[in-house]
């Protein structure tokens, strides 16, 4: 930990952190649906126990070197902020996605925009139970960490479906700011609720990138980046980023392919970000793994 804390300050102690991280360039099939405890895939990914012995079971056999540590972090796939807003979850093997709930802009009544019923939401409630079951049964074995967070553009593109905001970037920019507001809203709150819970239990600030920090960490990023302009990322993206970053101690953005790094002057230009995580691709760049943990 204090490698890792040095090297977010620009400093060595006696030598760079080093981690080791083995991810398939293909997902892994999961392992077939016991129909006997689960009628659908959902019930297994919400299904606390489960997911907590299934990761307990990964780590058997495994020696974590150098600065490489064992991290439980609650998953429900990449959407599950925009799906604290309402709308559902589809639950495949690996991943999750997001059907869309904005059809009108002028119309924003699928979403909610209560803060204080958010923790009422299914999503966010089994997010938590997976937090704190996986803290009182961690303890010194594990980390435990906090979810794939992706608020900002990323999650107005869930809300509204990517080609439905190719073309309101393009021809109804103006209309696109409640959306925007709402989706970074309460971030800061989403993010200080289950950091309070891990801090409660004596827990560095860590997800699924395993790199933890004393502090406070955000992993910030922008998929969606990759389809839009320079000019477009600096006037809807940027100014998102700068309230998502605001507060943390420590910020490594997420580039998610050359698409994305298209804006890495503008991402450079901020102080704000303290190390860019870069994954290569698919296509013309395989065999590079698409979900390198560099």
């Amino acid at each position: 930990m204090n490698r890792i804390d040095a090297w977010f300050h620009q400093q060595v102690l006696d030598r760079p952190p080093v981690r080791f991280y083995k991810h398939n360039a293909q997902y892994e099939a999961g392992e077939p649906l016991d129909r006997a405890r689960w009628s659908s895939l959902e019930q297994r990914w919400v299904d606390v126990e489960y997911q907590i012995e299934s990761f307990e079971r990964s780590l058997d056999g495994q020696v974590f070197h150098a600065e490489t540590f064992p991290v439980f972090w609650p998953n429900l796939g990449p959407n599950v902020y925009s799906a604290f807003y309402g709308g559902r979850l589809e639950f495949a093997e690996v991943t999750s996605w997001y059907e869309p709930v904005v059809s009108d802009l002028d119309d924003l009544s699928p979403l909610q925009r209560d803060f204080s019923r958010l923790p009422d939401n299914v999503y966010f409630q089994r997010l938590e139970a997976l937090t704190r079951a996986a803290l009182a049964r961690g303890a010194g074995r594990y980390l435990v960490g906090y979810t794939d967070y992706h608020p900002s553009l990323d999650c107005v593109a869930a809300w509204r479906g990517v080609q439905s905001l190719c073309l309101d970037l393009a021809m109804a920019p103006e209309k696109l700011q409640p959306l925007l507001e709402l989706s970074i809203r309460e971030f800061q709150h989403i993010y200080g609720h289950f950091d309070a819970i891990l801090k409660a239990g004596r827990q560095p600030s860590v997800t699924w990138l395993g790199i933890p920090s004393f502090g406070r960490l955000h992993i910030p990023s922008c998929d969606f980046a990759s389809m839009i302009s320079t000019r477009h990322f600096t006037e809807f993206s940027l100014p998102l980023l700068r309230r998502e970053m605001a507060g943390m101690t420590e910020n490594i953005y997420h580039v998610d392919g050359k698409g994305v790094a298209q804006h890495l002057d503008a991402l450079l230009a901020l102080p704000e970000i303290h190390a860019i995580q870069w994954v290569q691709g698919l296509g013309q760049d395989w065999p590079s793994c698409s979900g390198c943990r560099c």
